[in-house]
C-alpha cells in the first residue's frame, strides 16, 4: 500500500468528486435565487433595472419648477 500511483489515483478521484458536489451545489444555488426572484417579482420587464442618474433627476427637477413657474404665470399668480 505504498505505492505513489495509488494515493495520486485516490486523491484525484476524491478531488473530482469534490468538484462535482460543489457544481450542484453552485447550480442548485442558481436555481434557488432564481426561484426567489420569480417570487419578489424581480425579472419582470416592468421593473426599471436602471436607476436614473444624479444628473438625470436634476434635469427632471428643474423642468418640474419651470412648469410650477409657468402654471402660476398662467394662473395670475406674482411669484
Amino acid at each position: 500500500m505504498s505505492d505513489p500511483t495509488f494515493y495520486l489515483s485516490m486523491a484525484a478521484t476524491g478531488l473530482a468528486g469534490l468538484a462535482m458536489l460543489i457544481y450542484a451545489a453552485l447550480n442548485g444555488w442558481r436555481g434557488w435565487l432564481q426561484l426567489k426572484h420569480q417570487q419578489l417579482g424581480l425579472d419582470r420587464p416592468e421593473h426599471p433595472a436602471a436607476v436614473p442618474s444624479a444628473g438625470a433627476r436634476i434635469e427632471i427637477a428643474d423642468l418640474k419648477e419651470r412648469i410650477r413657474k409657468l402654471e402660476a404665470i398662467a394662473a395670475g399668480v406674482d411669484l
